[in-house]
């Protein structure tokens, strides 16, 4: 362990948690007509529809499966008959498909945001940093797939689940665990992490929304034209 790890693998991850969650709280507080995914639909369909479902689907099952798979304890799953190097391929087989899907997707939302005239003209310069952000980080993830199935044995995966769980834990030791893992996944993980700093800040806020939205159906009726 050095003090780059410490700083990066120790320190960082809880600086990126509060500036995602105060971040996102102030500008929910302080900027409420800036939150919203700014659609393009109406300016050019042609692209967004593929492309958006082929993004979102394959992100929601990255973001679900690397939370479940990061902290979910082995012992847990190996009490379903889950064998920690059967996890290991089934996360390098699902995550490599959903990654793919992930990345068609994305591709073709870059391409029509920067060909299409009038899209470009209302694009911020924040909207670009995220989809190349998001971009880089999603390759990095499917090279570590091939350095993952150099590690069936799942050795890799029980050290940055080990971090994962001791971060969001407070517990020590986290950066003792991420120490030894190779760098390809250590530069995967820092710019995961930094698309949680980038969030208040960008488009993405409207992600809250949609988790919100799934309260829809129970909210209390509202009455616009009382009888």
């Amino acid at each position: 362990m050095d003090n780059l790890d410490y700083l990066l693998f120790g320190i960082y991850p809880y600086v990126g948690l509060a500036i995602f969650l105060l971040g996102s709280l102030f500008r929910f507080e302080r900027e409420q007509y800036t939150w919203k995914s700014d659609s393009s639909q109406l300016l050019r369909l042609g692209q967004l529809r593929l492309g958006s479902n082929l993004f979102h689907i394959g992100i929601l099952f990255l973001f679900f499966g690397h939370l479940f798979g990061l902290l979910t304890p082995h012992w847990l799953y190996e009490s379903f008959g889950l064998s920690t190097p059967d996890k290991q391929m089934l996360a390098i087989i699902s995550g490599g498909i959903a990654g793919m899907i992930c990345l068609v997707g994305l591709v073709l939302l870059i391409h029509r945001r920067l060909v299409e005239p009038r899209i470009r003209a209302t694009t911020r310069p924040m909207d670009l940093v995220v989809l190349f952000w998001l971009l880089i980080t999603l390759v990095l993830g499917l090279i570590t797939t091939y350095f993952s199935y150099q590690h069936r044995d799942g050795s890799v995966m029980l050290l940055l689940a080990g971090w994962a769980q001791h971060i969001l834990t407070f517990r020590g030791g986290a950066v003792e665990l991420i120490a030894p893992v190779p760098i390809i996944y250590k530069i995967h993980i820092w710019f995961g992490m930094t698309v949680f700093v980038l969030f208040p800040f960008s488009r993405l806020v409207h992600v809250w929304s949609g988790f919100a939205a799934v309260a829809y159906p129970w909210r209390s009726y509202q009455v616009v034209r009382p009888k």
